[in-house]
């Protein structure tokens, strides 16, 4: 039976930018970047050297403690660098593309003709494994255990957010065969996640074979987090596995034509944006091909994602492996006079959750805000701020407290398991401390999977 979940707390912080319902030609990018970072706790084994030739859908790394999760490029073309870090870490697998690309090709299959170990076996073998996380720890899925429930949201509430009722609008038939190939791999139930607020596209309103639910709320009423916790909430133990919308159609395109088809829509936004729209591009594209004459000003700063827990790139790197949105917003790195923009200013360009500012009297009004947290770290001080926009039955200072401090126990009874660090973004927004707690989450999560898991 389908629930409608409404949500008291959070907060939608309205910016300059968003992406316009238009949607760019493809356009084959000249290099596409695998970054093992983008799966944490992977710990990459390379299958492919500089110089070796992959086709879209060849292996070009594993996970060295779990060789079944395999990695697999997005196109044909030639491994042109393997960018390492510290400690010889790998950072990126650099392919310079074919402009025509030729793919790996398996046979294609129903899904639901297909056992759970047959699903399992093909994501695998494919490379679509990587597309599944898993929570507690929010890493890739674990191929061994069984979860409870999937969960799969419709949509994404962050800031400049995209649409994905326009970009998956007459992807029915690929969104349902990756719906039915996501259904063999759980005991539960498939959880398809609805805005409450407006109305869902036929993709998702019409799937078949899952458990609808409409949740009405402020951010993050869009995150997988918040949705499990009111949904179906995880215990220790336990294990929930999520995947993107947009990664369950690539699922579906696999088993429908038999190739791993790496193409997606991404939106480009943001307030330095010249034409905010939609791009159709690949997985891990270069964003010379995305950005090219649309970045109006030079001090910006260009973001993987979206503003709160989007990567920090350069204007010709790539896109991340799970990224939906690239934002492009001015870089706080300049001074501002005390009397108009500084503490002194009287604040109508300026946001604030606390109503600081007049813009509270503003309803719908939208910002340009840079990068700038108007502060440096300070003590870790009790303000109630946190939970005002964290919509879980958790107390979030003292959960980011005992992470901070390394404290197992108070983790746990604090419910280090259901959370992730994308959870704590706008705990993060709001903190007047100026601490990093996402990072602080993403260490106690670490530290929970290396002594209790």
């Amino acid at each position: 039976m389908s629930r409608t979940i409404k949500l008291r707390k959070g907060l939608d912080i309205s910016l300059l930018g968003e992406a316009n319902k238009v949607r760019a030609e493809f356009k084959m990018p000249n290099t596409v970047a695998i970054k093992p970072t983008d799966f944490h706790l992977l710990t990459p084994k390379m299958k492919v050297k500089v110089g070796d030739k992959v086709k879209a859908g060849s292996i070009i790394f594993y996970d060295k403690y779990n060789e079944s999760i395999k990695c697999a490029s997005p196109v044909s073309g030639v491994i042109q660098d393997i960018v390492r870090g510290a400690k010889r870490k790998i950072m990126e697998i650099l392919i310079a593309a074919d402009s025509e690309i030729e793919y790996e090709i398996t046979d294609a299959a129903n899904p639901k003709d297909l056992s759970s170990d047959e699903v399992k076996s093909r994501m695998l073998a494919s490379g679509l494994w990587m597309m599944i996380k898993q929570r507690p720890i929010d890493v890739v899925a674990d191929p061994k255990r069984t979860p409870k429930a999937i969960f799969v949201s419709a949509f994404d509430s962050s800031p400049l957010a995209p649409d994905f009722n326009y970009i998956l609008n007459g992807k029915t038939e690929e969104f349902q065969a990756g719906l039915e190939a996501l259904k063999k791999l759980t005991s539960g139930e498939v959880h398809l996640t609805l805005n409450g607020k407006s109305q869902s596209d036929e993709t998702f309103t019409g799937a078949q074979g899952v458990q609808l639910n409409k949740i009405i709320g402020k951010h993050p009423a869009g995150n997988v987090g918040t949705q499990i916790h009111h949904i179906d909430p995880i215990n220790k133990g336990e294990s929930v596995w999520t995947v993107n919308a947009q990664d369950v159609v690539l699922i579906g395109r696999y088993f429908i034509s038999g190739k791993y088809d790496a193409k997606k829509t991404i939106a480009l936004t943001g307030s330095e944006v010249k034409d905010p729209h939609y791009c159709e591009t690949i997985i891990g594209a270069n964003l010379n091909t995305i950005l090219d004459g649309q970045i109006t000003s030079e001090n910006v700063r260009v973001i993987s994602g979206n503003v709160l827990t989007g990567e920090k790139v350069e204007a010709d790197g790539h896109i991340g492996f799970y990224s939906n949105q690239v934002t492009v917003i001015p870089e706080g790195n300049q001074l501002k006079f005390v009397l108009t923009k500084g503490w002194l200013g009287p604040g109508f360009d300026k946001f604030s959750n606390s109503r600081l500012f007049p813009t509270w009297l503003m309803p719908g009004k939208k910002y340009k805000l840079d990068t700038n947290t108007n502060g440096e770290e300070r003590a870790f001080v009790v303000t109630g701020e946190m939970e005002k926009v964290f919509p879980f039955d958790i107390l979030p200072m003292q959960l980011a407290k005992a992470a901070i401090t390394d404290d197992i126990d108070a983790m746990e009874n604090l419910g280090i398991y259901e959370v992730a660090p994308e959870d704590f973004a706008l705990c993060e927004y709001v903190c007047t401390s100026k601490i990093d707690i996402q990072d602080k989450i993403r260490q106690g999560l670490d530290l929970i999977q290396k002594e209790c898991m």
